[in-house]
């Protein structure tokens, strides 16, 4: 949470990790691991962050990952779980690539 905190702070990102044993309450390695665990994560680091410090991971080098994603085109059944959660065009909009755009765009234009 205190490093959640400083990210905020810094108007930094937070990338959520597919690794399905950082996901699950049991910390199982499992590929049966729900949507819901990843949504779950989502929802903990908007409510601790807000929606601007908060973007879609991953972890597709190696890490076993939810059975449901599988590889980078799964994240669509992703962020359909998030819109079916109640979040908005906008906010996955942000989620997905407009978070990213800002932050990289920041880091890129200090050079």
């Amino acid at each position: 949470d205190k490093q959640f905190d400083a990210i905020r702070e810094s108007r930094g990102l937070v990338g959520l990790n597919y690794a399905v044993a950082m996901l699950r309450p049991d910390a199982r390695e499992n590929a049966d691991t729900p949507l819901t665990d990843m949504v779950r994560h989502i929802d903990y680091m908007v409510n601790r962050m807000g929606i601007d410090c908060v973007a879609l991971g991953s972890d597709f080098d190696g890490a076993k990952i939810p059975g449901e994603i599988a590889d980078a085109s799964g994240n669509q059944k992703l962020v359909e779980a998030l819109r079916e959660a109640g979040y908005s065009e906008d906010e996955l909009a942000k989620i997905c690539r407009e978070n990213w755009l800002r932050v990289l765009g920041s880091a890129w234009h200090e050079q």
